[in-house]
């Protein structure tokens, strides 16, 4: 686990020593970092893949939408819906705090274009919004259950270093937390900007399956090739 004090405490796991990958997967509202550490099995990452996963634990916050409730959260939720820019205030918080763990990556030997950035719903919002504006390229970006903030500014405030970044959005058709069409609609203005989008939906709430995790381990492969055996 970091217990560096100017970065958010995470969990850590590294699938082979002297990793020469990172991924930073954050989670949804209300969780933390250990929920979705159980996922790297699930992956079918090859058995020689060096990559250090980071889960990191988002703050303790009130969230409005649950009565000033406080839980881990990435930003506010006022009301059940996607409306105008949401707590966008707060997303460009956690953007600048995922920042610093990136820095810290790159700092111990890991190229961005060795990154990628995982978020499931609330994280998935954080993964989007901080990696199609982060100044240096990432190896892809994995979006699952959930929406682009903020879309009507990424335009004139995305990286061009990551125009190219493969992104994978996955949704369960049957989500009533995060509508499907909250997730359509933020595919395809990123289709429309250029974006690859490489998108999967499958018959389920607002959740993850299996299947899911087998098709992000799919993408994980091919967006970070072997560097060779060790």
């Amino acid at each position: 686990m970091i217990k560096d004090d100017s970065l958010l405490d995470a969990i850590e796991i590294e699938t082979r020593a002297e990793p020469d990958a990172s991924i930073i997967w954050m989670h949804g509202l209300g969780d933390d970092g250990n929920g979705w550490s159980m996922v790297v099995d699930a992956l079918g990452l090859p058995v020689n893949a060096r990559i250090r996963f980071i889960f990191p634990h988002a703050p303790m916050m009130p969230i409005t939408i649950n009565n000033g409730f406080v839980m881990r959260a990435w930003y506010d939720i006022a009301e059940k819906d996607k409306n105008g820019d949401g707590d966008i205030t707060g997303v460009c918080a956690s953007q600048k705090r995922i920042e610093a763990l990136i820095t810290r990556e790159i700092e111990r030997g890991i190229k961005t274009t060795r990154m990628v950035l995982a978020g499931f719903s609330q994280g998935g919002v954080i993964a989007l919004h901080t990696g199609l504006r982060y100044p240096q390229s990432f190896a892809g970006i994995v979006a699952l259950s959930t929406y682009l903030m903020d879309a009507e500014n990424l335009p004139r405030r995305a990286s061009a270093a990551n125009r190219a970044t493969p992104v994978f959005m996955a949704h369960g058709n049957s989500d009533t937390v995060v509508l499907p069409k909250w997730a359509m609609a933020s595919r395809d203005f990123l289709k429309t900007n250029g974006y690859q989008v490489e998108w999967r939906d499958y018959p389920m709430g607002h959740s993850a399956t299996d299947e899911e995790l087998c098709d992000v381990g799919v993408f994980l492969n091919r967006v970070l090739p072997l560097c060779g055996d060790s």
